[in-house]
């Protein structure tokens, strides 16, 4: 209850949130928060660890129906997984900003415990089988096994918000994400008549032609 409550508030305000805030937001007297947690900073390390961690997100993801369509589970997975990864960024962004984690190591908290080496590996691991999960109905429909898809789903959605490639353009949305997986990138007429032309005389390796000698004509 305290860190939901407090979520906002760091969101917005970063390290210089105070405890009183946190507690009229949530409904508590200040004292209480000092029975759950030492200080402040733990308050804080507690908000870094709700937002980076997968739990809800995971919660969210299980909560999409595998009666939906394919293309509307998947489109409220990439909203969802958005919506995880802002949150996130807004959080981390706020806490860099005021000073909270400067000086400290990735993932470090002021405890001097991080998160386990494998940790990004472990959180990974864990979306991508739960967006196979909402993959595995239409199993027969790919070319590759769900866990696959997955992996390249996540793969892309994160590459767009890591690499923040709106800086060089108008993102795509969670639905042209999505068709990009599902269909590529090239129309479908085109597409078609790449292969087309592929199998006409003149196009590509010919090997009657290629290996004649000159003069043997």
């Amino acid at each position: 209850m305290i860190v939901a409550a407090a979520l906002p508030l760091v969101a917005e305000y970063g390290a210089a949130v105070t405890t009183s805030q946190i507690a009229r937001a949530a409904g508590i007297g200040e004292a209480t928060i000092f029975r759950a947690f030492k200080d402040k900073d733990e308050v804080l390390d507690a908000c870094i660890a709700e937002a980076t961690g997968t739990n809800h997100i995971l919660r969210e993801l299980a909560t999409i129906s595998l009666d939906e369509p394919l293309t509307v589970r998947l489109t409220e997975a990439a909203e969802a997984l958005n919506a995880h990864m802002a949150r996130m960024g807004t959080v981390i962004g706020a806490l860099h900003a005021s000073g909270h984690l400067r000086g400290r190591g990735p993932g470090a908290r002021s405890s001097g415990d991080g998160p386990p080496p494998d940790a990004r590996a472990q959180s990974f691991a864990a979306l991508s089988n739960a967006v196979a999960e909402l993959i595995e109905p239409d199993r027969a429909a790919f070319r590759f096994a769900p866990e696959k898809v997955a992996a390249t789903f996540l793969s892309l959605l994160f590459t767009l918000s890591q690499t923040r490639l709106a800086q060089a353009g108008a993102p795509l949305t969670p639905q042209e994400l999505l068709d990009t997986l599902l269909h590529g990138v090239l129309e479908h007429d085109a597409a078609e008549r790449g292969v087309a032309e592929r199998s006409l005389p003149g196009h590509g390796p010919q090997p009657d032609v290629l290996d004649q000698q000159p003069g043997s004509a």
